[in-house]
């Protein structure tokens, strides 16, 4: 079930979860008595960090608004089913490395693990992974530095700018899994059974693909999503790339905060009246249904975890450049001694990407549509050896196959609820695909 790759002997520690119906053993391969070293330096203004990116080779990016960090390499690889069994190892994992640092323990320094998980390890044949990176470059609030880990000698050079980026060429669209047709048949289906009482919300995804006459580019792809959407969390781990809205948990301290975003609307750039919209969405009940949905499923999940919440009353409007969204920052004082990545696991799946009850919408998501969702919608980031860190949900985005490094899946999503009509949600996944597809400039 769990695989560790790493040029260090592992020993083997056992975790226990139990519950009222299943018990689950997790084997979990961690480091031998052999230490890590982990050397911080502060360095000059290394201009945009994605350009450290190389073109082949193990590299991940978590950059919004110019600010994140970017990875290369990489010291060990944990691959599982489940966010939960990951936050054991990495903080086993975490504690066998020495750190030397110039700079005192500002958010994000420091050695830390990048990663992506599965929406659903029980309907997928994708593998969730944390990687322990050699080399972090990272910028936030003015500061920068590098942080080096490894087994031997350790180099304080800045890695040279990655090689030119490369336009995919002979780029297509095709069609997905699911025609659209018979798509929103599935929505009609769907708004059946919420008139039924069987689920009061169901997450629905559909996909696209797009093949090049070569192998992908996946930082062509990502370079275009930072300059089209800044205010994003553009995202890259093992050739899942995209640009995402939606913070799942950020832990800074003692401080957690996940931006729950649910309830949509589409903009056309050059005919819309964004005033008007955003006035329309606010005042859509089928929207502000979804929404509240979403926010009280995160609460909901976040509230053991906290000493003190704030939610508020009424969500905010997001605007992108191509759609608007109902915003809700949920905020609270969280246990000190659970990370960031623990706090994802217990938020995951949130009805946001899911639906509520979360059991039943996940099981009418498993049954009805048919593709494998693999890392979409679930979560993606970094955790420090602190157990600060930021999870987005992967949307807004695409996979590259690993057996087709031509080809990546686009995917998009929306919330049924009982007030929806299926060819609006057909329109609002439309509008979703938008990002991808302008990124590959596929978009018409």
């Amino acid at each position: 079930m769990t695989k560790i790759r790493s040029a260090l002997a592992p020993r083997v520690i056992v975790r226990y979860w139990g519950g009222a119906s299943a018990i689950v053993w997790q084997v979990i391969p961690v480091f031998g008595m052999k230490r890590m070293r982990a050397t911080t330096v502060a360095i000059d203004d290394p201009g945009p960090l994605h350009r450290f990116l190389p073109l082949t080779g193990t590299s991940s990016a978590f950059i919004r608004r110019g600010e994140g960090i970017v990875t290369l390499g990489e010291v060990a690889r944990f691959e599982t089913d489940y966010p939960d069994a990951a936050d054991v190892w990495w903080n086993e994992v975490a504690s066998y490395i020495d750190h030397d640092s110039e700079l005192p323990g500002a958010f994000g320094t420091g050695p830390l693990a990048v990663g992506s998980f599965t929406f659903d390890p029980d309907d997928s044949e994708e593998r969730s992974r944390l990687i322990v990176p050699e080399v972090i470059i990272g910028r936030r609030a003015g500061q920068f530095w590098m942080t080096r880990i490894g087994v031997d000698r350790i180099s304080s050079e800045l890695p040279p700018n990655g090689e030119p980026l490369v336009r995919p060429a002979g780029l297509r669209l095709e069609p997905g899994t699911m025609p659209e047709a018979q798509w929103t048949t599935l929505v009609r289906t769907v708004i059946e059974l919420i008139h039924r009482g069987e689920v009061r919300k169901v997450v629905l995804a559909r996909d696209l693909r797009a093949v090049a006459d070569e192998e992908l580019d996946v930082r062509f792809i990502l370079n275009r999503l930072i300059r089209s959407y800044p205010m994003t969390w553009a995202y890259l781990v093992d050739g899942l790339v995209g640009a995402t809205p939606e913070l799942l948990i950020r832990r800074q301290g003692g401080l957690a905060t996940s931006r729950v975003l649910a309830g949509t609307v589409s903009l056309d750039p050059e005919h819309t009246d964004s005033v008007h919209k955003a006035a329309e969405l606010a005042r859509s009940q089928k929207d502000v249904a979804e929404h509240e949905f979403a926010v009280e499923s995160v609460a909901r999940a976040l509230e053991p975890f906290c000493a003190a919440m704030n939610v508020p009353e009424a969500p905010s409007v997001l605007p992108l450049p191509n759609v608007l969204h109902l915003a809700t920052d949920v905020t609270g004082h969280c246990d000190p001694d659970t990370s960031a990545l623990a706090l994802a696991a217990a938020l995951h799946p949130s009805a946001a990407v899911c639906g509520t009850p979360t059991f039943a919408a996940r099981e009418v998501i498993s049954e009805l549509e048919v593709m494998d969702r693999g890392r979409y919608a679930g979560p993606v980031g970094w955790v420090d050896a602190r157990g600060d860190g930021e999870w987005a949900l992967a949307l807004r985005g695409g996979q590259v196959l690993e057996h087709d490094k031509r080809q990546v899946q686009l995917f998009a999503g929306c919330g049924i609820v009982a007030d929806s009509v299926a060819e609006d949600e057909l329109a609002e996944t439309n509008a979703k695909f938008v990002p991808m597809l302008q990124a590959l400039d596929l978009a018409q």
